[in-house]
């Protein structure tokens, strides 16, 4: 059994994994140079390498996923103008008002079905340009997968019609791909493709794919040049961080195929709890109608870490650090938790 946190099959969430020991030399053995100068060789090869991937020009090595969703916002909406963006998304409920507080940014949400997104349902919701009465909506902030959704995969179809509909609006459209190595496996959309829907795109790799820092914006030549400017008055300016992107480097070359082994163990966890596992499209598994505090205070004197989503919602998410006998292990002790919860 794969044990974290201190001998706890921890799912949490997957930012808790922790990198491997192959991982660990590749970070030991890294070329660096000082990256605020543009000087460190690993860095410069990963911004190139994620670039590609996503298809865009440019790319910029960022310290974490916030970072990256708040530059690329700022880089397709001025101050005074509109993000819109689903009542859920990241980058309005988890980000601490940071479009607000730091570039006065106007935020404005859209409640979906679930986290689910519907082009149609954005577009009408879109203030117009050039009405001095009405704060333009210059972007839309699209997350995949879909946290607060229990990690959904954004339909393509929607994806492709919002950004087709945005060429010719004056509107830009933001990806938050926090987990979107997740939706590529999931769904078997190339990265290629998730990356022509967006003009700015922020992807994490110390997620699932289990580097212990670090995100990549990428987006055309010309708005990474200003992401830098941006990164460094947030204070993102970073020196020998060769150590840190290659161990991303790492992890986007071993460690992204095996995306389908979290899945594979979400539903196999789904499975075993009664969640119907057609509920399940990568690495999370929710569990409503419980007393999530109490499962989780029992759970863990057992040894499982699970997250509360509310009162009544418990969220368990698979990752590299969890092995099938820990998935085994965890669905073991929830089913009796639960079970003798609900029998009191």
């Amino acid at each position: 059994m794969t044990i974290s946190n201190g001998g706890s099959v921890d799912l949490r969430s997957d930012t808790l994994t922790r990198p491997t020991a192959a991982m660990r030399r590749a970070m030991a053995e890294a070329l660096v140079g000082d990256d605020v100068y543009r000087e460190d060789p690993t860095v410069n090869a990963l911004e190139e390498r994620v670039a590609e991937l996503f298809g865009h020009e440019a790319a910029l090595f960022v310290p974490s996923g916030t970072m990256g969703n708040q530059i690329g916002l700022r880089l397709v909406c001025e101050p005074g103008q509109e993000v819109l963006g689903d009542a859920d998304a990241h980058v309005l409920t988890y980000e601490m008002g940071a479009a607000a507080a730091l570039f006065g940014l106007s935020s404005r949400t859209v409640v979906s079905e679930g986290g689910r997104l519907s082009a149609d349902q954005l577009i009408a919701q879109v203030r117009p340009h050039g009405d001095w009465h009405l704060t333009a909506t210059a972007a839309i902030a699209v997350e995949n997968t879909h946290n607060r959704g229990g990690g959904l995969v954004q339909p393509l179809a929607e994806l492709e019609r919002l950004f087709e509909w945005s060429r010719t609006a004056g509107v830009n459209v933001h990806l938050d791909g926090a987990r979107v190595f997740n939706a590529s496996v999931a769904s078997g959309v190339p990265l290629s493709t998730y990356g022509r829907l967006a003009d700015t795109a922020s992807v994490c790799l110390s997620k699932g794919l289990g580097a212990p820092v670090g995100s990549v914006l990428v987006a055309g030549a010309e708005r990474i040049a200003a992401a830098r400017l941006w990164r460094k008055r947030l204070g993102g300016g970073m020196r020998q961080v060769g150590v840190l992107a290659a161990a991303a480097a790492y992890a986007l070359g071993h460690h992204l195929d095996r995306l389908a082994e979290d899945h594979e163990h979400a539903r196999l966890l789904a499975e075993r709890l009664g969640v119907d596992p057609a509920t399940v499209e990568t690495n999370m598994v929710v569990v409503d109608d419980v007393p999530a505090p109490a499962v989780a205070e029992a759970a863990r004197a057992q040894g499982v870490l699970v997250g509360q989503v509310s009162a009544r919602r418990v969220r368990l998410v698979t990752h590299l650090d969890v092995d099938r006998a820990g998935v085994e292990h965890a669905a073991k002790v929830l089913t009796q938790v639960i079970g003798d919860l609900a029998g009191r």
